[in-house]
């Protein structure tokens, strides 16, 4: 079955689209990114794996980095005859490249976006490891700087966010799925982004009016908009770098509304 992504009227979703895009057009930024997606590397080291002048690197790394696909630090470049000096290093965000991936195969209107074929193997080792008791409905984090993490969905609602500490009397982190700053991309929580509701034995998910919007096996849910999901399901809290993906785990649906 063919499936159509409709995209938000939002002028700000748009725009950032619009720019995200841009940033991915270009073979030599892919190559970069791939390139960097072990260890940080100079511009010179860059330059010379893609084979391509120093200034278009840098060219294209600002690019990147504008994008916040990928982060620049201080660090120490080859020892030379006058010592070792200290060098800018480009390294991708915290789960980068899985985001850069996902965002082309949900622009492109694919109905499972790359990067989900390992989803049943994750649930299997989760699930190894917790005994019968254990495996309530939860969370799996996939991507970014909490990948591995559970979140246990212990409350009949459960709002989905990005921490937000001047608010912090709007949600409760002992219930609700709260991220870290990291995930940049993903509504605070005080709004928040998305929201998981237990109704008559399901679990289902709410769009709560965010601007990067939410997904749900790659396709958009619709803002304000919910569904029912259930294990094997993948939530997407916005797309591209600082988005952050979940698997459902434990969770039993009984199909579409």
């Amino acid at each position: 079955m063919t499936r159509t992504v409709v995209l938000s009227e939002d002028p700000e979703f748009l725009a950032e689209l619009s720019e995200y895009l841009e940033v991915l057009s270009s073979p030599t930024r892919l190559k970069i990114l791939r390139a960097i997606e072990h260890r940080p590397m100079e511009i010179r080291e860059i330059a010379a794996e893609i084979d391509t002048s120093y200034e278009n690197t840098k060219k294209h790394l600002n690019k990147l980095a504008a994008a916040g696909v990928i982060k620049k630090e201080a660090g120490l470049g080859r020892e030379t005859a006058k010592g070792v000096h200290p060098v800018w290093k480009f390294s991708l965000q915290p789960g980068g490249l899985e985001s850069v991936i996902t965002s082309l195969g949900v622009f492109s209107g694919s109905a499972v976006p790359a990067g989900y074929g390992d989803v049943a193997s994750r649930i299997r080792t989760v699930k190894s490891l917790l005994t019968e008791d254990e495996v309530s409905p939860m969370l799996l984090v996939t991507q970014g700087e909490e990948d591995g993490r559970i979140y246990h969905l212990a409350g009949a609602t459960v709002a989905l966010g990005r921490e937000d500490p001047p608010n912090a009397a709007l949600y409760d982190p002992e219930t609700d799925v709260v991220l870290p700053t990291s995930y940049a991309a993903v509504s605070r929580v005080s709004k928040p982004h998305a929201r998981l509701t237990r109704t008559g034995g399901r679990w289902l998910l709410e769009d709560c009016g965010s601007t990067g919007q939410t997904f749900v096996n790659g396709i958009p849910l619709g803002r304000n908009a919910s569904k029912p999901v259930s294990e094997g399901d993948i939530i997407d809290l916005a797309s591209g770098a600082g988005s952050a993906r979940f698997v459902v785990i434990g969770a039993e649906g009984d199909g579409e509304e």
